[in-house]
């Protein structure tokens, strides 16, 4: 049995622990209202964004000279994923979840016959593919360290990608990040970013599928334009639904760890009482039996 020494210091060590997960809790409750704010606000621009790129590309589909990013290499086999985590751990499952959807996938493209390259975005999912996919990460890049994400960081990456499309390095890209839904909850997600990946259905959107557009100056000249951008786009929306799921998993990881060690202090306590109170009675029977004794 712990003596009432030892007893102390656990009380102490758990009391300095929960203040610790409590102000980690309130720094992230802080930080979650404005990145859920700008993930929120980003989600109706990239998904009008998408659905006049689709537009465009229905309009064009079959011409010769499209853009890569559009119709891709005309190849199949060698598959880009990149995976967005966060640099920093202490989220409960946020970045697990995303290495496991990122391992499936990988498990089940090359069970295809496919080649796969990895770019994981965030220390800990690069950490997390080091382990058994060391040999398939072409680079690893750094995640935003709990500051706000910047765009500059998104087009600089799509800017690498499209760069790396060209130089035929791959065939196929695919982006795997957390869907921020609320505080307890995040998804992981698939997007293809390249090709781009048209909707099966126009009312899936909110869009008539009878309606006629008209575009200036032609369709070639906008797509040439608006790809890159929309890379960088969609880049940067999965970068803000990752920064807000990460601050919502961290404050429900560190609620638990805050609820969980006054749990533990209580039945430390308790403990501590208990073996106090066995003490006071052994020495009160080992006076008694001394009286008696003379």
């Amino acid at each position: 049995m712990p003596s009432l020494k030892e007893l102390r210091a656990r009380i102490t060590s758990v009391k300095s622990t929960r203040k610790i997960t409590s102000a980690m809790k309130m720094v992230a409750a802080a930080k979650l209202r404005r990145a859920q704010s700008r993930a929120e606000a980003a989600r109706p621009y990239a998904e009008a964004m998408q659905r006049m790129l689709a537009e465009l590309a229905r309009n064009t589909m079959g011409r010769e000279g499209m853009p890569k990013l559009l119709v891709g290499t005309g190849r199949d086999q060698v598959h880009l994923v990149i995976s967005v985590t966060s640099d920093r751990g202490l989220a409960g499952g946020f970045n697990a979840n995303i290495g496991r959807a990122t391992r499936r996938l990988v498990q089940r493209l090359e069970g295809e016959g496919k080649t796969v390259k990895l770019l994981p975005v965030g220390r800990k999912g690069a950490d997390y593919l080091q382990r058994e996919h060391r040999d398939r990460i072409v680079d690893r890049i750094p995640g935003s360290a709990g500051k706000d994400v910047a765009f500059s960081a998104a087009a600089e990456l799509g800017e690498r990608l499209t760069a790396m499309l060209e130089r035929g390095e791959f065939d196929v890209a695919t982006l795997v990040f957390n869907r921020f839904n609320n505080v307890m909850s995040q998804t992981p997600t698939e997007i293809q970013l390249v090709p781009l990946a048209l909707p099966s259905n126009d009312n899936e959107h909110g869009a008539r599928g009878d309606a006629s557009y008209e575009f200036e100056p032609d369709e070639e000249t906008i797509l040439a334009r608006l790809l890159p951008r929309n890379l960088g786009i969609q880049l940067y929306r999965a970068m803000l639904e990752s920064a807000a799921g990460e601050q919502g998993a961290r404050m429900t990881a560190m609620d638990s760890a805050t609820r969980n060690a006054g749990k533990a202090i209580d039945r430390l306590t308790q403990n501590y009482n208990r073996t106090r109170q066995a003490n006071i009675t052994t020495e009160l029977i080992e006076i008694i039996a001394g009286a008696e004794a003379v």
